[in-house]
């Protein structure tokens, strides 16, 4: 105990803050009656330390001696009674809510449990000593010299192309990343990783969860895993699984970020502040539940006992409360002022911008969001639903907000299987100006996907026409089953000749139409070159092969992959494919043009009939690139393109339209020829045979 001196500290920052000769000790209880700093030399605990002072609901304490490298955790003293919100039990060893590094796993044993959990009791008291099951935080030394940032890019959203991908299963089997920095931090930072990612021609990539998660005892016990890490319990730690150097994983999560930005590339995080991995009154007791339950967690007003459940996984955190939504805003500004990064992907968004009475575009928490200086400088991503009473959001968060939109997943899917008209394609094509169009809202706000890691990969959903998820113990019944997919014939693997073309072509019909459309396009990381989770569309707890990229490319593989590549370049250079403004098809009085004609197989433009038609399953779109860019009345650049989307089974004859804009249509893409060089030139009036269910896109005027 000599080698440490404790003095009062302060109520902030917030967490364990190294000074250069000791530690400032910080942690939020309305509730509480004392916290214990307990120091840790590896599992063994040393030292334990009342935190002396308690200021605006703030304990805190300076502890002369402790250095970066220091193991931590809190004991929280208070009433322990359930039925009125309060579970404080200091037998348990709990995580500081601001910890920046963790150390460690989670050992699941009834002493983890803040009752005795034998008994299935919540209102018991159990006083086992739950620190040797428990990982532990970590006193870091925040400094790190951002040698790559002099590269770093403001990468504008409409350039924007977004690669969401999994930190280890990007990595795990990568012939060209060095053995042990397989599934790391460092794996993903690696020249062979970078270059892939920039050779396919991606802007931003978005990691799912790496905040610190737990892995839930029931997956545990069928000898599975969750893979994904939807279940966080610390929102300011890189989880250490991921990293090559466990004791070092905050400076390697750092360098992996610099690097990534050195070659150009956003790092986006996807982020689950919806809820933690703590359950409802049954689940163990690890951080924020034994701090101060009432107020980190949504319960039920008139049985505080229990918990709301409106993300399905036990508990909601409660942003209703200021010091909760601080944690959160303190979170994020951490990772994008400290850790440097560039937006934020909101698992289950709707739950952050509800209140008591539910979902409120002007919530606590949006308000708080709209008006922080750092966060304005950050791509934010909602995903715009959860599980509770009106939460299906799409298109209702507020402006400097872009959200995932499943209606533009699920109408493209219908397309390409024959059971969507262009009347219902047609909007999804230019962003959903019937969705996001309104209060000065971008076409980026639209993030357009037709797969994601919840669901079918591209491959999948070309392959099956139903879920196979036996894999995930659960007898097939995890998962959606309204996948909108279409198996082509056969379903599963197959080797008839005609099936796999056809295959493969949807895919290809899928990528363009994704690449083509107005708005940001996401594409699943794997989808480039087919991979497939063998009809598992809820891959959650498959930390295996299964969920794991397969860098073995097949002959198609790789034509997939060249493919991906040409329609990702093709968008860079056609900027009328990812225009910020809404085109909107009305006639420009001042310009005399229409950004927007919508053609019919005889080349002349849609009438209301070719809408309403249900048999009308092919049909065009020119989209004029001479059309203003901003509200200034001046014409635009860019070259002018014409879309041809057929998704009937049988050939169909397109006359080509007319356009001031060009001497003659250029092909640039034919999914049905996708090897072929493009440049083939076609006069004005002539007919093109687009072949069942393929995609073409061609330029008024010569090829870049």
């Amino acid at each position: 105990m000599s080698d440490f001196v404790v003095e009062e500290g302060l109520p902030y920052p917030l967490g364990a803050h190294w000074s250069g000769h000791g530690t400032n000790f910080a942690v939020f209880s309305a509730n509480a009656t004392k916290v214990e700093v307990c120091l840790f030399d590896g599992e063994r605990e040393t030292h334990r330390f009342e935190l002396p002072e308690y200021t605006d609901q703030v304990f805190h304490g300076f502890i002369n001696g402790v250095q970066p490298g220091t193991f931590y955790g809190y004991r929280v003293y208070g009433p322990y009674q359930p039925e009125g919100g309060h579970r404080f039990n200091p037998n348990k060893l709990l995580l500081d809510p601001y910890a920046c590094a963790h150390a460690g796993d989670l050992t699941w044993n009834p002493a983890v449990f803040g009752y005795k959990m034998e008994t299935g009791d919540d209102l018991t008291f159990d006083e086992r000593d739950s620190a040797p099951f428990m990982p532990k935080c970590v006193v870091v030394n925040p400094n790190f010299d951002w040698v790559e940032e002099a590269q770093r890019q403001d990468v504008h959203w409409d350039e924007t192309v977004v690669y969401e991908t999994h930190v280890k299963g990007f990595t795990k089997q990568h012939p060209g990343i060095p053995e042990h920095l397989r599934g790391t931090y460092a794996g993903f930072g690696s020249s062979q990783a970078i270059d892939y990612l920039t050779a396919l021609g991606i802007t931003s990539v978005e990691l799912l969860p790496v905040h610190s998660f737990i892995n839930d005892s029931n997956l545990l016990d069928k000898h599975l895993t969750n893979y994904w890490g939807y279940n966080t319990i610390g929102f300011f730690a890189p989880d250490p699984r991921y990293a090559a150097d466990v004791p070092n994983s905050l400076r390697e999560f750092k360098e992996m970020v610099s690097r990534l930005h050195g070659a150009g590339l956003e790092v986006i995080l996807d982020v689950v502040y919806n809820h933690t991995a703590e359950g409802n009154e049954r689940g163990p007791t690890l951080s924020f539940k034994g701090i101060d339950n009432a107020s980190y967690y949504r319960l039920l007003p008139d049985k505080r006992r229990y918990y709301i459940n409106d993300t399905g996984t036990g508990n909601t955190v409660n942003l209703s409360h200021p010091r909760v939504i601080q944690m959160v805003m303190d979170s994020l500004r951490y990772w994008a002022g400290h850790m440097h990064i560039d937006g934020f992907r909101f698992d289950l968004g709707t739950i952050l911008a509800r209140e008591v009475y539910g979902f409120d575009e002007q919530s606590g928490f949006l308000k708080a969001m709209n008006q922080d200086p750092l966060l304005a400088t950050v791509k934010l991503i909602a995903e715009p639903w959860d599980c509770g009473p009106g939460g299906y959001q799409v298109g209702g968060f507020p402006p400097g907000w872009a959200e995932w939109n499943d209606k533009y997943r699920n109408t493209v899917r219908d397309f390409w299987r024959a059971e969507a008209t262009p009347g219902a394609l047609a909007p999804r094509l230019l962003g959903s100006h019937d969705v996001f169009d309104r209060e000065g809202r971008r076409t980026w706000a639209s993030i357009n996907f037709i797969t994601a890691h919840d669901g079918f990969t591209l491959n999948d959903w070309a392959s099956y026409n139903n879920k196979h998820n036996e894999a995930n113990g659960e007898h097939n019944n995890d998962g959606s089953s309204d996948n909108h997919s279409w198996n082509c014939g056969a379903e599963g693997p197959t080797d008839k000749p005609d099936i796999i073309s056809l295959r493969e072509r949807q895919k290809r019909n899928m990528l363009a139409t994704l690449l083509a459309s107005q708005g940001t396009p996401m594409l699943l990381g794997g989808d480039e070159f087919g991979r497939t989770q063998r009809g598992n569309n809820n891959a959650y707890c498959q930390d295996n092969d299964i969920s794991w990229f397969d860098w073995n490319f097949s002959d198609n593989a790789e034509k997939q992959l060249a493919f991906t590549k040409r329609m990702i370049k093709l968008r860079r250079d056609y900027p009328i494919l990812r225009r910020s403004r809404f085109l909107s098809g009305d006639r420009d009085a001042q310009l005399d043009l229409r950004d927007v004609v919508w053609i019919n197989a005889s080349g002349a433009e849609m009438t209301q009939p070719d809408w309403t038609t249900g048999w009308v399953k092919c049909f065009g779109v020119v989209l004029d690139g001479r059309a203003r860019k901003t509200a200034i009345a001046r014409q635009g650049e860019d070259d002018t393109v014409l879309m041809v989307l057929n998704s009937f089974e049988g050939e169909v004859d397109f006359k080509l339209p007319q356009t001031s804009a060009g001497p003659h249509w250029s092909l640039l893409l034919d999914t049905n020829a996708s090897e072929e060089a493009p440049g083939a030139r076609f006069e004005f009036g002539s007919t093109y045979k687009v072949t069942g269910r393929s995609f073409l896109l061609l330029a008024a005027g010569e090829v870049k």
